[in-house]
């Protein structure tokens, strides 16, 4: 892994973007986290689909930085694409319908009966 980070910003137009030392895997993290990437004369672009909403955008760009940290990849993420809350280990709840084999509508835990005198 590079020294220089994987940069995680809102471009000129407005769009979010990754750029900067993405490998297959670190690619396949922002997939995980909603960006898409189309191949462009330079490279690939990674980027999160258009108009889906300033808090959408910052919650997934939270969790792509959140998810290549744990992986021990250097991020830097744009300070407008902070969350408006803190965010924590948690995926966005679109990210987590996706996980492989998760249906979308898991059933909660039962608690045990309270025992009664």
């Amino acid at each position: 892994m590079a020294d220089e980070p994987i940069r995680i910003t809102r471009g000129p137009g407005g769009e979010v973007e990754a750029e900067g030392p993405i490998d297959a895997f670190a690619a396949s993290i922002l997939h995980r986290a909603g960006f898409l990437s189309q191949p462009v004369l330079h490279g690939t672009w990674h980027r999160l689909p258009f108009d889906l909403g300033t808090a959408w955008e910052n919650e997934h760009a939270a969790f792509a930085a959140e998810m290549l940290i744990a992986a021990r990849y250097p991020v830097a993420l744009g300070p407008t694409l902070r969350p408006a809350q803190p965010f924590g280990p948690a995926a966005p709840a679109s990210a987590r319908h996706f996980a492989a084999g998760t249906p979308s509508h898991q059933s909660q835990p039962t608690r045990a009966p309270s025992a009664r005198r």
